[in-house]
């Protein structure tokens, strides 16, 4: 009976296409003969175990593993973890692992296991023939589970290495010509970005991507996708402007400059905008011939105004680090764009680092793209899959988890203020502190984490406080999260990576465990709602793994920012509890505000993920187009045969004064690269300036995504003949030195070095939005002048 209810099921599932409703049903009727081969497989040695996995091994070109070779993958990857790790894999780590093979996002939750049941679905298309490489969310996650998972590859006879930011050239050759590459999803980027401008096939360290398998994939895959990587080239020292940002540092908010609602856009006053021109000699700002200083301006108040520290930024010896605002991480290497890097440093009194120009760039979602099968696992799929299925095709497996969660999960707590609202949490925290209870605070930002943290040490509370500034101790704070009177203070928990067992991993014995375990477990507290569910989800999934008891309780404020932003008349009628005195809200009504925003908040996000693919689809297309005929300039004699065709005399010159045609071949390949290179440089910086005015086609009622199209389309045809065309130019005046052309003697000097922007190629609204933020802001300036 319960077999055919289940075959209804999927009937069903299948019938209206749900993409969170895969049937596993077919792997689980699996499990048992893989425990009958399991039986057998423990008798072999472990040569003989590495030879019985080698005989799995085929050609990518073959057909995938049926059910028998499935079955010997399990076994042997379930002994092999026995012997290599001392951990044999549940059942339903074994049906994860199946349904990655399957080529499904797995949900599992935190604590299930999910880095070993990666491992052997990343062995098993190894061996299936197929190049792998796991996406982590970071550096640290990537070089743990290659080393941690290593022994049992090395059983299963399969190689594998990872990259990071600190591997060398040769280091990453030999991370990607292993079977398995573990690495980051922003490292692998860049280094399929830094591929695309080598003028040499012995330079490039990858290899044409194959199967993916990512690790928090939602992170990944939704999050991350709102900000493309950039590569960009250093030309000079960043054009900050002091006295600038000195005028700007003492305007006043309301008076000389407003923000819109969301925060995200400034402006002038025109009162503002008059002492701003005094300030600066009386200069006319909106001259066309002072447009540089009114471009300096603008950044230094989007600096002033919009970005705070310790919340979008850190400043640590003597340099701004960008923090990663979805994770709660530095975000390395990278940098705002446009004058606002040096805008930022120069708020902040340091020395101007060095500007340059974006040279390539790719959305996570045009990396993914990229490759054949993509695969993934994470502990909250279920609520974006239907955004895996739109963007990226993708099923979601819910995987059930190997002991029942018995955590218990509070009602939230509401209050009127934001300061009332951290008063409750520290007197909550003192309360339960006192028993030894450890708790986790899972907070919004770096200024919050250490606001709180303070709040702790004066209600003699201590505390170890995990954010950006400390991120390098992140594996060691977390592992002792959950030992006995611990209280950790951290930003956002996704992708931290490391399970808190309780009683602390440090102490690893039953009797820690127990301890902790009879207080109620680890006690998970939000300090409010973040900007999505998920995220909701993944701190409280922090505790109950595995069975364990545990407990969550989220507190919000009414006037928490992003309740303000998304519900601004949420304190319209909100009456505090009597018998509270720190302003606890009891009525439905304040907790459908708050659910409310946090819904519009995702919302906002959702449709920035889509305005962002749909205006670098067609540039992926475009890039795509322009690398087919790069990688032919590169592995062929087509440069060559092109300037022959085009310069003939100017060939024929240099074919009697250079007696090896080699020379004169990669000279020809020189020339075309760098001119390609440039090109698409130029092309990029166009379509950047098109995007920052085509939303003002909205007023004349155009659809501002044709628009775009419409022109940025006509402009790429032209790209190739004028690549030619210049090389022709450069072939007829290029020198040429005793170890082949000299480029730098034309003028033509390639970036001396790169870096990566944290941009945000997508309008953060709506395109009406856009344009209705901008005619707002005209009518606000208007309406200024006349009140003058």
């Amino acid at each position: 009976m319960a077999a055919f209810m289940r075959r209804v099921k999927a009937g069903f599932s299948r019938f209206l296409d749900r993409p969170a409703t895969v049937d596993i049903s077919r792997y689980e009727e699996l499990l048992t003969s893989i425990e009958w081969r399991e039986k057998k497989v423990g008798e072999l040695s472990d040569d003989e175990l590495t030879s019985a996995a080698t005989e799995l091994r085929r050609e990518a070109d073959e057909p995938g593993f049926d059910d028998k070779a499935l079955i010997e993958l399990c076994a042997l990857g379930r002994e092999a973890a026995k012997r290599a790790l001392d951990e044999r894999p549940y059942d339903v780590q074994l049906l994860g692992t199946m349904e990655l093979l399957e080529g499904h996002v797995v949900q599992m939750a935190t604590g299930e296991g999910k880095t070993l049941a990666g491992a052997l679905a990343a062995a098993g298309y190894a061996l299936q023939g197929h190049a792998v490489h796991v996406m982590s969310v970071n550096d640290y996650l990537a070089q743990r589970d290659a080393e941690w998972m290593g022994p049992i590859y090395a059983m299963l006879g399969v190689s594998v290495g990872w990259v990071s930011q600190t591997s060398t050239q040769e280091e990453r050759r030999a991370a990607y010509a292993a079977d398995v590459t573990y690495g980051s999803v922003s490292e692998i980027g860049f280094d399929v970005l830094r591929d695309r401008l080598c003028t040499s096939v012995d330079d490039m360290v990858g290899r044409p991507p194959d199967v993916v398998i990512v690790d928090e994939a939602d992170s990944v895959l939704i999050d991350e996708a709102k900000v493309p990587l950039v590569l960009a080239g250093s030309s000079d020292e960043g054009q900050s402007d002091p006295e600038v940002a000195k005028v700007v540092r003492a305007l006043k908010p309301g008076q000389h400059y407003e923000k819109d609602e969301d925060g995200r856009n400034a402006w002038l006053t025109t009162r503002g905008a008059k002492v701003v021109e005094k300030a600066l000699g009386g200069v006319d700002l909106y001259s066309g011939e002072h447009s540089d200083r009114l471009a300096a301006v603008n950044a230094a108040l989007h600096a002033h105004a919009l970005l705070e520290r310790d919340v979008d930024y850190i400043v640590r010896d003597g340099k701004v680090h960008l923090i990663n605002s979805s994770r709660g991480r530095i975000a390395l290497r990278q940098r705002w764009p446009d004058g606002l890097q040096a805008a930022v440093e120069a708020k902040e009194r340091l020395r101007p680092t060095e500007s340059g120009e974006v040279l390539d760039s790719i959305s996570v979602q045009g990396l993914i793209s990229r490759y054949v099968t993509v695969c993934g696992m994470t502990g909250t799929a279920v609520a974006v899959s239907e955004q895996l299925r739109e963007f990226y095709e993708l099923r979601v497996a819910v995987i059930p988890p190997n002991t029942p969660c018995v955590r218990e999960d509070e009602p939230d707590r509401m209050y009127d203020t934001v300061e009332n609202k951290e008063a409750a949490i520290v007197r909550e925290i003192a309360e339960v502190h006192k028993d030894g209870r450890p708790i986790l605070i899972g907070t919004r930002d770096v200024a919050e984490s250490e606001r709180l943290a303070k709040m702790l040490a004066d209600a003699e509370v201590e505390c170890v406080v995990l954010n950006a500034k400390n991120d390098a101790q992140e594996a060691a704070i977390v592992a002792e999260a959950g030992a006995y009177q611990a209280v950790t203070v951290s930003t956002q928990m996704a992708g931290r990576g490391t399970d808190i067992r309780l009683g602390g991993r440090a102490s690893g014995d039953a009797e820690a465990h127990d301890k902790v375990a009879d207080l109620g477990g680890l006690l998970v507290i939000g300090t409010g709602r973040y900007p999505s569910s998920r995220l909701d989800d993944q701190l409280r999934g922090r505790s109950g793994r595995q069975g364990d008891p545990g407990g969550s309780i989220m507190f919000a404020s009414l006037n928490d920012d992003q309740v303000i932003q998304y519900a601004p008349d949420a304190t319209a009628g909100a009456e505090p509890d009597e018998e509270d005195d720190l302003g606890r809200l009891l009525d439905p009504t304040s907790k459908r505000f708050i659910d409310h925003a946090q819904k519009v908040s995702e919302g906002v996000q959702l449709e920035i993920h889509r305005n962002t693919w749909r205006y670098t689809r067609l540039i992926e297309h475009q890039r795509k187009v322009l690398l087919e005929y790069r990688d032919e300039l590169l592995t062929t004699d087509l440069a060559a045969t092109t300037l022959a065709s085009q310069a003939e005399e100017r060939w024929k010159e240099l074919t009697e004064d250079i007696e090896d045609e080699k020379v004169l071949d990669d000279a020809a390949r020189q020339i075309m690269l760098y001119h390609l290179d440039q090109r698409w440089t130029e092309h990029l910086a166009f379509l950047a300036d098109v995007r920052e005015t085509i939303h003002l086609r909205a007023l004349a009622k155009e659809t501002p995504i044709d628009e775009f199209h419409r022109t940025a389309i006509p402009e790429f045809r032209k790209i190739q003949d004028e690549i030619t065309d210049r090389a022709v130019e450069t072939l007829k005046t290029v020198g040429f030195g005793p170890d082949g052309v000299d480029l730098v003697s034309d003028g033509l000097r390639r970036p001396s070095a790169t870096w990566t922007y944290m941009i945000h190629d997508n309008p953060f609204d709506t395109d009406a939005e856009q344009a209705l933020q901008r005619v707002r802001a005209m009518i606000k300036k208007v309406r200024g002048g006349s009140r003058r």
